[in-house]
């Protein structure tokens, strides 16, 4: 049956208990308000990014844009961060499930960011009962007792503060439709939470405050600068009550830091080097040039010549315009039940964040709450301040370093742990796990995005390996099976994850070996999550 409330809105879905609080009347109408004015701008943007891809793959490099010559040379400075956001030494981050808020905000970390993105896989109940438990934590009424360990969950007083990552643009909600249409996910995601939280923010004497993952250029960061402009309005609240941190993890924004920070002046506090989206977006753009094709994923590290120069270029920009550097997330995990393993993977995480610090970072990431000590002792020791705006460094590095390829060599063994990687994420990820631990790394769907992008790639160039094995389709059909047999016999009795295995194998595999690159992993696993909305649902009615 279908019931439409607010005029022109359907909730399609279960209404398990609590989620009538969050899909109330008042806030569909305020998502409503949301998708009519800004979706036609997305799906156009949409539009040029596929446009964009066509004059990239016909030989069009990124570049500064003359255009904006203006922007980049003038002096101005983004609005200085609130309070709580001065000192950002580390951030934590991860999904939004009750225990992992939880921990995130009492692991001593400055900040966490509460992931609805790459660290979330986008269920109906999982991004419902994440803005559940995100309200709640606000308003710390998340406290409860875990059934297994019977243990109790508390935030503490000196919690992190709180920042929020909704999904990218390119990706919608379709469980909720305005006028016959699925929402974008990331007015879905940002508009639930601002519209439930963001007085009980200012009652803790915080704001609602953002990460803006995957955006390409400035036009892209503008309409964000709108939505949130429209938002305050809509909301009585002060020009600059939202703020927000963008995460440069694509090849395109790196051309364009001055003009993203520019347009979002008023709200934007700084940029983030998402590292791993990063290399993912390297082998997108320029996927169809066989000189930029990069090497084993393990070999493509921040010390690579690209790498470095997207790094640094992000700490001169942002420093010059009164900004936030915040350095990227290594991936990680503390190994359990083997000290001489665990010993040299926090030896690792540490080097990389002295880097970090002694480039000029003002803080960076971690992914379990383990590593914040070690990483906050980088920063206290290298940091003394509250961050290092102050520092002034120049990075004059133009199109042929940001686009400089990798030397290193492509392995057999390299691309079976990319076939391997790949399916289990995405296994987990079709189950409603985003954040997966493998092989004592933290996996998420950019990782993934990486693998099977690199085995696309390798395929499509024709490279061999160093053994001397071409990585063609009829090797990569062998290495899938194989890879698959051994998932399925790990799995044992559970015909569930065995069902999943199968999918997940069938997908990545349908990526790898297609003609044309698929612009994200995600969009097909959507397909797959969201299938039962094929046919007629349960829809949520309201008064």
């Amino acid at each position: 049956m279908t019931h439409i409330s607010p005029s022109g809105v359907e909730v399609i879905g279960h209404l398990e208990p609590g989620y009538r609080g969050i899909l109330a009347p008042h806030a569909l109408a305020f998502l409503a308000g949301l998708h009519r004015r800004f979706d036609a701008r997305r799906l156009a943007l949409l539009a040029e990014r596929e446009a964009r891809q066509e004059r990239i793959d016909a030989g069009e490099l990124p570049d500064f844009p003359k255009e904006t010559a203006d922007i980049r040379a003038s002096n101005w400075k983004v609005r200085p961060a609130p309070h709580d956001l001065r000192d950002r030494r580390v951030e934590i981050t991860g999904p939004v499930d009750r225990k992992m808020i939880v921990n995130a905000l009492n692991s001593g970390a400055r900040c966490f960011m509460a992931d609805f993105e790459d660290a979330t896989a986008p269920s109906w109940a999982n991004i419902i009962e994440g803005q559940a438990n995100l309200r709640d934590a606000i308003r710390r009424k998340i406290d409860f007792a875990d059934e297994k360990s019977g243990k109790r969950y508390r935030i503490n007083s000196d919690a992190a503060t709180l920042l929020v990552r909704p999904r990218g643009w390119h990706l919608e909600e379709r469980h909720l439709r305005i006028n016959g249409a699925p929402i974008s996910a990331s007015l879905f995601d940002f508009g639930l939470y601002l519209y439930h939280n963001h007085a009980a923010l200012e009652m803790r004497g915080t704001g609602p405050y953002f990460y803006l993952p995957k955006l390409e250029n400035r036009f892209e960061a503008r309409l964000w600068a709108l939505v949130f402009q429209h938002a305050e309005e809509t909301l009585g609240l002060e020009r600059g009550t939202i703020r927000a941190t963008v995460l440069i993890e694509t090849l395109t924004a790196a051309f364009e830091l001055d003009e993203i920070l520019y347009e979002l002046r008023d709200y934007c506090v700084g940029l983030n080097c998402g590292r791993w989206d990063y290399i993912f977006s390297y082998i997108k753009r320029l996927s169809a040039h066989p000189d930029r094709v990069l090497p084993d994923r393990a070999q493509v590290t921040m010390t690579a010549p690209f790498m470095r120069a997207y790094s640094q270029r992000v700490i001169s920009v942002c420093h010059r315009r009164g900004a936030h550097a915040m350095g990227g997330m290594s991936a990680f995990i503390p190994v359990r039940g083997d000290e001489a393993a665990n010993a040299r993977a926090f030896e690792q995480v540490k080097a990389d964040k002295q880097r970090e610090a002694k480039d000029g970072h003002d803080g960076a990431w971690v992914a379990h709450p383990d590593l914040v000590a070690p990483v906050r002792a980088v920063f206290d020791r290298l940091m003394p301040d509250a961050n290092q705006i102050a520092l002034q460094t120049d990075a004059p590095f133009g199109p042929a370093q940001l686009l400089a390829p990798v030397k290193g060599t492509v392995t057999e063994a390299g691309a079976k742990e990319n076939i391997d990687v790949a399916i289990r994420y995405m296994a987990a990820w079709l189950g409603g796990r985003g954040a997966v631990p493998i092989r004592n790394m933290m996996e998420d769907a950019a990782t993934a995005e990486i693998a099977r992008a690199q085995l696309w790639q390798w395929r499509r160039h024709g490279v061999k390996s160093e053994e001397g094995t071409a990585l063609d389709a009829a090797w990569l059909e062998k290495a899938f099976t194989e890879t698959e047999k051994v998932l399925l016999k790990e799995a044992g009795e559970s015909e569930e994850l065995k069902r999943r295995i199968a999918a997940a194998a069938a997908l990545v595999k349908e990526l790898v070996l297609a003609e044309a690159f698929g612009e994200f992993l995600t969009l097909p696993g959507y397909d797959r999550l969201t299938d039962g909305l094929k046919t007629p649902m349960r829809l949520v009615e309201f008064d």
